[in-house]
């Protein structure tokens, strides 16, 4: 990465920066995922989880990783990742890979046990997500199962999960 750019946990106050990024990048058809049901869920005041992350360049955000603590089958310990976007004029440089290992630490040192998503294997895998068991874990909308994801933080911990996704 380069040295003027600098990454540091999300705060509600970056909520408008992170709305103008996704707003560029993704355009108004990322409320139709099924990741942002979830999220609706979780109700006002937890827009920002302690996983959150940005990569700033001064005052301005280049990219930005969301990471939500879930329930999965109504057990606590795991968590949604995504979206995660970076400023097109960004993309390549490594911001999106290294928000994602600072998120994927936060999580782990607070005892999150299972990180889930909705995504590409050839991309995620490098982080050690792989597919979940076809029906093991769903969401409350449609998704296509070969895309859901999980990376175990703690050993064993996917054994533990199953059930459909909800915020908490």
């Amino acid at each position: 990465m380069l040295a003027k750019i600098s990454t540091r946990p999300a705060t509600p106050d970056d909520i408008p920066l992170i709305s103008t990024l996704h707003d560029r990048a993704f355009g108004p058809g990322r409320f139709a995922r099924t990741a942002y049901r979830v999220r609706e869920q979780m109700g006002p005041g937890r827009e920002i989880s302690d996983f959150c992350r940005l990569a700033t360049d001064g005052d301005r955000v280049v990219a930005a990783i969301r990471m939500s603590e879930v329930s999965i089958g109504g057990k606590s310990g795991a968590a949604l990742l995504g979206p995660i976007v970076v400023a097109p004029e960004h993309a390549g440089q490594g911001y999106g890979r290294a928000l994602i290992k600072e998120a994927l630490d936060a999580a782990r040192a607070a005892g999150i046990r299972i990180v889930v998503l909705v995504g590409d294997e050839t991309y995620y895998g490098r982080f050690g997500f792989k597919p979940v068991k076809p029906g093991s874990i769903t969401f409350p909308g449609p998704v296509n199962p070969a895309r859901i994801l999980a990376v175990e933080l703690t050993d064993g911990a996917l054994a533990d999960f199953s059930g459909l996704i909800s915020g908490r």
